[in-house]
């Protein structure tokens, strides 16, 4: 029973810091900085879904995963077009 809490809690305390690192945190002009904050919130709503269903948490995590690639190959490749120096 205690395991259930432990993911749940670790979850909501890294969907929190990784929502407000990414918001706020250093370094927010980064792309790839910005993209590993965006991963802490994702694995963090991966947990959280964990204590509920197996198959949840890894359709969500696979899913966000995606997606939050999808945005940093896209804003790689604008800052490429703007010839901005990473």
């Amino acid at each position: 029973m205690l395991d259930i809490y432990i993911w749940f809690y670790t979850g909501v305390a890294l969907t929190i810091l990784g929502g407000v690192a990414t918001a706020i945190g250093p370094g927010v002009k980064d792309p790839i900085v910005r993209t590993l904050n965006t991963e802490i919130a994702a694995v963090g709503v991966s947990l959280i879904f964990l204590t509920y269903n197996h198959t949840i948490a890894l359709v969500t995590y696979i899913a966000a995963t995606a997606i939050i690639t999808m945005i940093l190959l896209r804003a790689i490749v604008r800052l490429e077009e703007v010839e901005a120096k990473l």
